[in-house]
């Protein structure tokens, strides 16, 4: 059983940080394509940041030189790292992977939970 499973998220002040980060786990057999969507209140989900197998990053407009994506290979793990945050960033964030397996052809989308950011003062 493939799982995606976030964590980190929480409520934080504007103007601070938060790391979260998504942990792929079971049995795949490669890890093409990664990244982190969010979804607020009454709006659609955004894609937010991405990271590719050649370690090309993406980033949402409203997000570039606040929030940095970056993975450990060997844990199968990626991070987002939010700093200065405001309370517009306030959302469901949701890690994003594209995967390949052993026993079958093709890539595969794999979606986590989800991981609560709240921005407040």
């Amino acid at each position: 059983q493939v799982q995606l499973v976030e964590s980190g998220g929480g409520s934080v002040q504007p103007g601070g940080s938060l790391n979260i980060s998504c942990v792929a786990s079971g049995s795949f057999l490669s890890i093409k394509f990664m990244g982190w969507y969010r979804q607020a209140p009454g709006k659609q989900r955004e894609l937010v940041a991405t990271l590719d197998s050649g370690d090309n990053t993406n980033y949402l407009d409203a997000v570039k030189g606040r929030f940095t994506i970056s993975k450990d290979n060997a844990k199968n793990t990626e991070y987002l790292q939010m700093n200065s945050l405001k309370t517009e960033d306030t959302a469901v964030y949701y890690c994003y992977a594209i995967l390949t397996f052993y026993d079958r052809p093709g890539t595969y989308q794999w979606w986590g939970q989800g991981t609560q950011v709240t921005v407040s003062s």
